[in-house]
C-alpha cells in the first residue's frame, strides 16, 4: 500500500531524512520511534504530501505521490488519509459531533449515523452535542481518533497522539486506536518517542541519522 524509496529531506544545510525506505501493507500497524526533533513529524508530512522530498520516491497504492500536484495531494489526503495529532486539534467553536463530521463534510457527505457510530467506537456515545470545553484531555484525544477514522481511511498517520496524556488515558487511547485500525483494515503509522506506546504495533523502527532501523 505504502512504499518509501530512499527518501531524503533537507531544511537548509540540515539533512533531516537521509535515504529512508519503508514498506507498509494494508492492515499493518507500524511504530516509528525516535527522540524529539529527529524528524518523525517530517517523515509523516512527507508521506502525506505536505512536505516535498529532495530525493527519493513515495508510492501510495502504486501511484507516485511525489509527482502529484497540490490539488491531487489535497484529494488524496481528504479521501484516503486519516490524521491524529498530539495537540488534538479539536475545534472549540464546533460541537463534538461537528468535529468528528469534518472529514465527511469535506467530501460532501452528511451522515449523522456514521458520526454517532464513530463516537460510540471510542466510548463517547451520545456526546455529539457536547462542547469540546466540557471534555477531558483523554476524551478530546478520543474525539480526534473518531475524526480520523470516521471516513474509513486507507492510511492513518498518528503523530505523538498520547504525548499530552497521562499513562491511564494514553493506554486507553492506544487500545481504542489499535482495535479500530485492525477492525477497519487500515494501515497505520504511529510516530512516538514512547517505547510503551509502540509495544502494541506489529513492527517497530527507530528513526536516526542513519535512517530507519528495525527494532525487535
Amino acid at each position: 500500500m505504502l512504499r518509501l524509496v530512499a527518501v531524503t529531506k533537507r531544511f537548509g544545510a540540515r539533512t533531516v531524512l537521509d535515504g529512508v525506505s519503508l514498506e507498509l501493507a494494508a492492515g499493518e500497524y507500524v511504530a516509528i520511534l525516535g527522540e524529539s526533533g529527529i524528524g518523525k513529524s517530517t517523515l509523516l508530512n512527507v508521506i502525506a504530501g505536505l512536505e516535498p522530498v529532495d530525493a527519493g520516491q513515495v508510492f501510495f497504492d502504486g501511484n507516485e505521490i511525489t509527482r502529484l500536484d497540490d490539488d491531487a495531494l489535497t484529494r488524496l489526503r481528504r479521501d484516503r488519509y486519516g490524521f491524529v495529532f498530539q495537540a488534538f486539534h479539536v475545534l472549540p467553536q464546533l460541537s463534538v459531533g461537528q468535529n468528528v463530521a469534518l472529514p465527511l463534510l469535506l467530501r460532501g457527505i452528511t451522515d449523522p449515523a456514521r458520526v454517532a457510530a464513530a463516537l460510540a467506537d471510542v466510548g463517547l456515545q451520545g456526546r455529539e452535542q457536547s462542547s469540546p470545553r466540557e471534555l477531558s484531555g483523554g476524551e478530546l484525544q478520543r474525539v480526534a481518533v473518531a475524526r480520523a477514522l470516521v471516513g474509513s481511511p486507507s492510511l492513518i498517520l498518528a503523530d505523538e497522539p498520547t504525548g499530552n496524556l497521562d499513562p491511564g488515558n494514553a493506554g486507553q487511547v492506544l487500545k481504542i486506536f489499535r482495535d479500530a485500525v485492525k477492525a477497519g483494515g487500515a494501515a497505520a503509522i504511529l510516530a512516538t518517542h514512547s517505547v510503551q506506546a509502540a509495544a502494541g504495533c506489529d513492527r517497530r523502527y527507530r528513526l536516526s541519522a542513519r535512517g530507519l532501523e528495525p527494532l525487535p
